[in-house]
């Protein structure tokens, strides 16, 4: 009697260490071998979305998103970190009481209140992976910038959903999630995060961070 031979299933590769962790949401684009298409997770407070290459144009284009805030029912906020400007905060606030602060490069954070600058700190805990503080007030800021292990940064804007409209973008493959790792406080947070993350993905993700930056947009 014949038997059908059932090759074994691929494994799915081990998670690794560093800027970003192997994703809880894959998207497929039609190439043998990338991961399957899961269902996004249903918090994604703390995680990070890369933007996939077909979001080439406006503010997210090759972006790196740390969500903030998300609930089904309020939608999501957070901030984009490796779009910096060639801004400090003391080119945009003289004040003697921003001295302290001064030399800190200002970030482009997302397109809703470009107007307005705030303060956040990034420092790692090692049973609750990335903290975050947002919108610190000045005295906070000061002082969470003078705590070994912890990031200050300033924001200009922020990058905001309406219920049920990132999860919308994730269906259509717009974001790509991953887990933040505890690099992500010491490297650089410029327009190369994005690559560098996404090669982390899978071996198809690496070609996309290879390519290049327009393909889809011609």
């Amino acid at each position: 009697m014949n038997r059908r031979h059932n090759p074994a299933r691929p494994q799915r590769p081990a998670a690794k260490s560093g800027i970003g962790e192997i994703p809880d949401t894959r998207y497929i684009h039609g190439v043998s071998g990338e991961p399957k298409k899961s269902k996004p997770p249903t918090r994604l407070k703390g995680r990070l979305l890369l933007a996939d290459p077909t979001l080439c144009d406006g503010m997210f284009d090759r972006s790196v998103v740390l969500i903030t805030h998300h609930t089904p029912a309020d939608g999501a906020h957070g901030v984009i970190l490796n779009h910096p400007a060639d801004t400090r905060v003391g080119d945009l606030l003289s004040d003697p009481e921003f001295e302290p602060l001064r030399a800190l490069r200002v970030h482009r954070g997302g397109p809703v209140s470009t107007n307005q600058l705030c303060f956040a700190s990034f420092s790692w805990q090692p049973s609750r992976g990335l903290r975050h503080h947002i919108s610190l007030p000045l005295e906070k800021a000061i002082a969470h910038a003078r705590r070994p292990g912890t990031l200050v940064r300033a924001f200009a804007g922020y990058s905001g959903w309406a219920a049920g409209q990132l999860e919308g973008e994730l269906e259509r493959q717009s974001w790509h999630v991953v887990k933040p790792g505890r690099d992500l406080l010491g490297c650089e947070h410029d327009r190369p995060l994005w690559a560098d993350l996404m090669a982390r993905i899978s071996p198809f993700h690496r070609i996309l961070a290879a390519a290049s930056s327009r393909p889809w947009c011609n």
